[in-house]
């Protein structure tokens, strides 16, 4: 803004209000309606494309996880060379006693998992993952029974399966299984005396309980039947002393609940194509929106040269301009943020109701897209800035 005294003849400047520079800053942005479309629209795909992928993979991965959440226990004992828990190496029968005795453990129990195949009404076949818990105790049970007693499971040929299980196995019916329901599992006849809820297998088997007496009747005979042995650490032994107690008194290797988990997680990591192939979708998510967002902001800088140069005419420091700049590019990110994350979140509510694809979504996840789409919106900013910082003046007096 500038002023001129009467008396003296003088031109004086005054620097233009900082509140009205901000809004006059929107007005421009909002005023290319093209550019601040393209603007929103390429950092909402950003972020749907990183926070739908992460949540995704992470999804995933807990259901590599399931049995943590479906057996729990806070010891898990396992042959040693065992790194993960869907991949288990059978052991003899006499070791659970072996673990019972060893200093340090309050009770242990046997488990039993295998894969069997259950027959469908049509005379196709399905796997399941059958589960054997302990006679007595019934330690591992499943988390939540939604019809049925569990108890019933001691019953004769008794199995409860999980709402997949039921789902998998009803193809072909008049009516879906429910309780009192028959189906052939491994060529015997199995009984559904509850129906659970569990979390998914990574490989999409559905969860069937029964006893571990039970459990093998229905899989067929071998050497070594016992799968792992899940135990308690006696009072006053921390788990990390247990575990210790355990693998130096039998020679077998004891996890902790947390540690099997992250043993599982790196296992996956490590072994497959799985995370490589999530983390490059979740770069090129980056990448494009940097390269919408960039391009099309420095587009926008490039054609209102002239006003931020009249700008400059007026008294306004290349310090306001910049600040002006962030303004414009925060705002497209905020919004390109919202809408992206509020899609992400429609998306997970739909496929949560469905049962899959796999989704999981922490907050730490949207936390962390926030903080890339502003990065992006920042970097976009600066290209913008630079070539403010090197406009002159004069450049609006040009023809």
């Amino acid at each position: 803004m500038c002023s001129s005294d009467l008396a003296t003849g003088e031109v004086t400047h005054h620097a233009p209000r900082v509140p009205l520079m901000y809004h006059l800053a929107l007005k421009m942005l909002l005023g290319d309606r093209a550019k601040y479309v393209m603007l929103v629209g390429g950092l909402t795909f950003a972020t749907m494309l990183m926070t739908q992928q992460s949540a995704v993979f992470c999804g995933l991965l807990t259901w590599t996880t399931s049995h943590m959440r479906n057996m729990r226990a806070k010891l898990w004992v396992v042959d040693r060379k065992v790194e993960q828990a869907n991949e288990l190496k059978a052991l003899r029968d006499t070791d659970v006693n072996r673990v019972r005795s060893t200093p340090g453990v309050a009770w242990a129990v046997p488990l039993y998992i295998t894969i069997q195949s259950a027959k469908l009404a049509d005379g196709n076949f399905k796997p399941i993952l059958l589960v054997g818990l302990d006679n007595t105790t019934l330690v591992g049970r499943p988390p939540i029974i939604l019809q049925g007693r569990l108890e019933d499971v001691r019953l004769p040929n008794a199995i409860v399966l999980d709402e997949l299980g039921i789902k998998r196995l009803s193809v072909g019916r008049a009516k879906p299984l429910g309780l009192g329901d028959t189906f052939e599992l491994n060529d015997k006849e199995a009984r559904i005396v509850a129906i659970c809820r569990a979390d998914r297998h990574f490989f999409g088997y559905p969860y069937a309980y029964s006893t571990y007496t039970q459990a093998l009747q229905f899989a067929p005979k071998q050497r070594k039947m016992l799968s792992l042995v899940l135990a308690e650490p006696a009072a006053g032994w921390t788990l990390a002393q247990a575990v210790a107690s355990i693998e130096a008194e039998t020679g077998m290797k004891a996890y902790t609940e947390e540690e099997l988990f992250w043993s599982t997680i790196w296992w996956y990591f490590r072994n497959t194509g799985i995370p490589i192939a999530f983390m490059s979708i979740i770069i090129l998510g980056f990448i494009v929106g940097t390269t919408i967002s960039g391009q099309t902001f420095y587009a926008f800088v490039h054609e209102n040269l002239r006003h931020l140069g009249a700008l400059k005419a007026m008294g306004a420091s290349n310090a306001l301009l910049a600040r002006m700049l962030l303004v414009q590019s925060l705002t497209v990110g905020f919004l390109g943020y919202g809408i992206g994350a509020l899609l992400v979140t429609g998306f997970g509510r739909a496929v949560l109701a469905r049962g899959e694809p796999p989704f999981m979504m922490p907050w730490q996840l949207p936390a962390g897209t926030f903080v890339l789409v502003m990065a992006i919106c920042c970097f976009s900013a600066l290209l913008g800035i630079r070539k403010v910082w090197k406009v002159e003046p004069a450049i609006v007096f040009r023809g």
